[in-house]
């Protein structure tokens, strides 16, 4: 099976939704809207003057608003249409910024750059078979003390709605449209897999990086998953039982060696 030809077309068909919906909101972010939420902006901090990698980027939203903020930033993505709208938008907003279709694991095996941040966020890691790969990937990007940002959905969330939340080795095949509001019922092939969170700090440690945080958050700012409950001024919140679910979690690991 070609999961990477599935996945590939699936987001080139999302892309084209995704730059006019209301979720990704473009038209703010080009008035100056930051994509980025407190949880990110929180835990990676003052990015200015630093290099930063964006590991699946999507169409560049995340990586420009690093761009503000004073990074210097390259941006990968495995869809080649969200790699052509990013650089659509960064030239509409005049700013620096490079952007790379591919695979995380194939850039990984090609790239000769490393940088001072590497940062990938929310719905990245079900797209990925090898989290050895990715992780060899970013501790091989990674300056001598550079820090790695990830924010990520909760598996527990995915386990409520049906999922493993161990991962079995096999992929979940699935005929699927999108999560934006203006998804228009047409569905691709998508191909993901089920990653605990403790393969997730595994696979960071045995790629030499240094776990300095781990942190999970019981608000999304996304209303992207069913029975979410909006509460003012956190975000969105999921009750089992009456008790909430995690549904964010977040690491920071540093490469010592």
């Amino acid at each position: 099976m070609d999961y990477l030809s599935l996945n590939k077309s699936a987001w080139d068909k999302r892309t084209k939704i995704h730059v006019k919906s209301a979720f990704y909101d473009v038209d703010a972010f080009k008035k100056g809207k930051c994509s980025l939420n407190p949880v990110e902006l929180e835990q990676v901090g003052d990015v200015e003057g630093k290099t930063l990698l964006h590991l699946q980027c999507h169409f560049g939203q995340d990586t420009l608003s690093w761009a503000r903020l004073g990074a210097d930033v390259t941006g990968v993505d495995l869809s080649a249409d969200a790699i052509a709208e990013a650089n659509l938008l960064k030239q509409s907003l005049g700013l620096r910024a490079t952007f790379i279709e591919g695979d995380v694991v194939r850039f990984g095996a090609e790239n000769r750059q490393q940088f001072d941040i590497v940062f990938t966020s929310y719905g990245v890691l079900s797209w990925l078979p090898d989290l050895a790969g990715w992780a060899a990937t970013i501790s091989a990007a990674l300056k001598h003390g550079g820090e790695f940002h990830l924010v990520e959905f909760h598996p527990f969330n995915e386990l409520l709605s049906g999922y493993s939340y161990f991962s079995t080795g096999e992929p979940d095949i699935e005929e699927e449209g999108t999560y934006t509001e203006n998804c228009d019922g047409a569905t691709s092939t998508t191909v993901t897999w089920s990653h605990s969170i403790s393969d997730v700090l595994s696979a960071l440690i045995g790629a030499g990086l240094s776990v300095e945080s781990f942190t999970e958050y019981p608000y999304s700012p996304y209303n992207c998953f069913e029975g979410l409950d909006f509460v003012p001024g956190q975000g969105y919140q999921m009750l089992h039982k009456g008790n909430q679910v995690p549904l964010l979690y977040a690491i920071k690991a540093r490469k010592t060696a």
